[in-house]
């Protein structure tokens, strides 16, 4: 019996002890836990402190970081653009037209001429000055247009055009001169006021309008189109204009030929050089002596009323 009583003892204590004992080791796991927290957060607050610093020292290291955390969008799929028509490209400003009288049939054909022989003017222009051929239609029907309006031959605007630009719209001179057919637009800004302002004189129809009216002035003005390409050109107070004259009446001639449907060859071969200059000759010959065979032949001149259309 009382064997029985003393191995109940050790039983009974464990019991007692039991609760506390548990108590005990949960104390210690938390302990644990808490400390490997702290230890943890202490390592992740010096791996940032220290990823800062590097990051501040290199910005190339923090822009690819930037860029790998929030990469860019994918560009957006090309979206096809159709170009404007010709026609709205070259269009010109809305102008306000005085009515004018109605032409007769003679002055239409005259001034206008018929589509064949503007189609014939356009495609031989097309192939001598390499002007697409929509391109090379608009400017020839604006110079037709143009030149009905103001009345003056068409075929001499073009070849003004041809001779000043070679049919570049965007052609610009040193000295200021713009456009198809070369207009001081700081000079004759006036002229371009119904029509946008100066910033107007490199428009296609802008730019033919108003070299066409500069021209018709100088040419009435100068009682000849001889005379007046030389103030158009800016020679007016030279005895020369250097050839230019030659060259605008040469070209219109052979837009006459084209317009009347002759062959005429777009390659206009280089002139021979000139001769070279003869012999001093002795202080006893005059001037009026002087051999003239060294001069340079001159292009036949055309009537001006032909030109003009006046």
């Amino acid at each position: 019996m009382i064997n029985r009583f003393t191995g109940l003892a050790p039983a009974a204590r464990l019991l007692a002890l039991g609760p506390v004992a548990r108590f005990g080791a949960q104390r210690i796991t938390l302990r644990s836990l808490f400390t490997t927290a702290q230890h943890a957060l202490t390592i992740f607050g010096v791996t940032a402190i220290v990823t800062i610093a590097v990051l501040y020292a290199r910005p190339d290291l923090a822009h690819n970081l930037s860029r790998a955390l929030a990469p860019a969008p994918a560009p957006a799929a090309p979206v096809a653009v159709a170009a404007p028509p010709l026609h709205e490209l070259m269009e010109a400003p809305a102008v306000t037209v005085a009515e004018r009288p109605t032409l007769t049939a003679a002055e239409e054909k005259a001034l206008l001429g018929t589509r064949k022989q503007q189609q014939w003017v356009t495609d031989w222009l097309a192939k001598r000055y390499r002007v697409a051929g929509d391109a090379a239609n608009m400017l020839v029907s604006t110079a037709y247009m143009t030149a009905r309006e103001i009345k003056l031959d068409p075929l001499l605007i073009l070849a003004v055009m041809a001779i000043e630009s070679r049919f570049n719209p965007f052609a610009e001179s040193p000295v200021g001169a713009q456009g198809l057919m070369q207009v001081m637009s700081k000079v004759h800004h006036d002229k371009f006021q119904e029509l946008g302002g100066v910033q107007a004189a490199l428009n296609p129809v802008a730019n033919i309008r108003v070299g066409s009216l500069i021209l018709k002035d100088y040419v009435t003005r100068g009682g000849s189109v001889e005379a007046g390409l030389k103030s158009y050109v800016g020679a007016g107070a030279f005895e020369t204009d250097d050839g230019y004259g030659s060259r605008v009446l040469a070209e219109y001639n052979r837009l006459k030929q084209v317009s009347a449907g002759k062959k005429v060859p777009t390659f206009t071969p280089t002139p021979a050089p000139a001769a070279p200059a003869a012999p001093a000759l002795p202080a006893t010959v005059t001037a009026k002596s002087e051999p003239e065979q060294h001069r340079e032949p001159e292009e036949p001149k055309s009537e001006p009323e032909q030109l003009a259309g006046l």
